[in-house]
């Protein structure tokens, strides 16, 4: 098990009502009376990190934890590519999910005691749920590291590796769900879309199939038990399933994001998420796209306080919507939880993201920040691409692009009077512009022209 350290820490359970109930921890005893529904709970003054430590909790019965480490405690949740784990023990078998880049020596190599996970049983509720099921919590080792989630299991290695205090996983993802299931009822009823979903929610007479895709159950089931469980934050990686729903997810993302903040709490809990990878077939041509509307979704989100995006659209694979390398994933999102969690202002968690531009006849000068040490083309690479400008026509063609400085410099013979650009708008882009700490640029546009595929849940 581990503790949320410097914050105090909730521990609670179930007992008769009237029982006295006595928690030990640190050398101190901390009391608490069930409620008329049987629920106590304490609260542990904050505690560096550290540990082993052990807790023994007295009732009627006695219950001892021990080897309890007290460090930081994480929360991963999303769809398949956070569930997906670093080795699949079914794998090559169908249905299984892909190997991971080197699983076998990643696995061999998982040696850190104090990484640990707790995964969270996949559970439908059509109410919220008090009480969590799970697996146990697992120290990470060459025997228990397979079924860690990849992408928790490489972020967390990067923040041991960095700060040297024990991490905790709460892992609780499913794959192929949607947002909306994700949410609280409460903050569903909010946005109009889904207020008759939740409006008279009721356990069907018998199990549905694909349930787990309903709007609240994933949080009613999976999320709610947890409460009130201290956290450091949160690490997200889902918006496939919502592909083709781009203006909606543009605000029941932020919902999601305010609405597990207040559940657990913390009305500032770093929330750290994936944008989605590139998928499906290339295209030759500049062309609409549902998934580059999705990421401009996931991007907009950065407009709440500490959130992080960690770019993932030059790891995907065209024919499989689950990338192997989950190695940068998880390497790219400890980068921005250092930056939005840790206070690191020095390290560069970011690739170049869109500033400005600025027309002059026929060239368009595209500003970026999160340049870091300067802008490059990817490694091997002698032409900068992915980048098209459009005219007044709204016809994108694609633009030859040169490095200036922090600057990208854009020219087309087809568009001599230029208005918008975009930078990788596709499903699979190919752009290839990086920082010297080989960082993407994140999907961009400059325009709103095309209505979004809003799609219905």
């Amino acid at each position: 098990m581990v503790l949320q350290r410097d914050t105090p820490v909730p521990v609670w359970g179930w007992a008769a009502p009237g029982e006295q109930v006595a928690v030990a921890f640190r050398g101190k005893t901390y009391s608490a009376t069930p409620t008329a529904s049987g629920k106590w709970q304490v609260a542990l003054p904050a505690t560096p990190a550290g540990g082993p430590y052990t807790m023994t909790i007295t009732g009627q019965n006695t219950l001892t934890i021990q080897d309890i480490l007290v460090g930081d405690v994480w929360l991963a949740s999303g769809q398949s590519n956070m569930e997906l784990p670093l080795r699949d023990k079914n794998a090559p078998a169908l249905g299984a999910y892909p190997m991971i880049v080197n699983a076998e020596q990643e696995v061999a190599d998982a040696n850190f005691p104090q990484i640990r996970q707790f995964t969270v049983k996949k559970a439908v509720a059509y109410q919220p749920q008090t009480e969590p099921e799970g697996y146990g919590w697992q120290v990470c080792s060459p025997n228990t590291a397979g079924s860690f989630s990849a992408v928790g299991y490489f972020f967390a290695r990067g923040l041991y590796q960095r700060y040297q205090v024990p991490i905790g996983l709460l892992s609780s993802p499913w794959g192929g769900t949607p947002a909306e299931a994700w949410v609280s009822a409460e903050a569903l009823r909010q946005l109009p879309d889904f207020q008759d979903k939740v409006a008279n929610l009721v356990a069907p007479a018998a199990p549905e199939k694909d349930a787990q895709n309903t709007a609240t159950v994933l949080y009613n089931g999976m999320i709610a038990p947890l409460l009130p469980v201290a956290l450091k934050g949160v690490i997200w990686y889902q918006g496939e399933s919502n592909v083709g729903r781009a203006a909606q997810y543009r605000t029941l993302f932020p919902a999601l994001i305010r609405d597990w903040r207040q559940r657990f709490g913390q009305p500032e809990m770093p929330f750290l998420f994936v944008q989605l990878a590139n998928f499906t077939k290339a295209r030759q041509e500049p062309a609409e796209s549902a998934w580059a509307e999705l990421r401009e979704a996931q991007t907009q989100a950065l407009a709440l306080p500490r959130t992080g995006m960690a770019v993932a659209i030059d790891i995907g694979e065209g024919a499989d919507i689950h990338p192997s390398d989950k190695q940068d994933v998880g390497y790219r999102l400890a980068l921005v939880a250092r930056q939005v969690a840790y206070g690191d202002k020095r390290v560069v968690a970011a690739g170049p993201t869109f500033q400005s531009m600025t027309v002059r006849g026929s060239q368009v000068r595209v500003k970026f920040a999160n340049v870091g040490s300067g802008l490059v083309l990817k490694t091997g690479n002698t032409t900068l691409s992915g980048f098209a400008v459009a005219g007044a026509d709204h016809k994108f063609h694609w633009a030859a692009a040169t490095l200036a400085g922090s600057d990208v410099v854009l020219t087309c013979a087809a568009v001599p009077a230029p208005v918008a650009v975009r930078y990788d708008w596709a499903d699979n882009p190919n752009g290839n512009l990086y920082n010297r700490e080989s960082l993407p640029a994140a999907p961009f546009r400059t325009d709103q022209w095309v209505a979004d595929a809003v799609g219905k849940p």
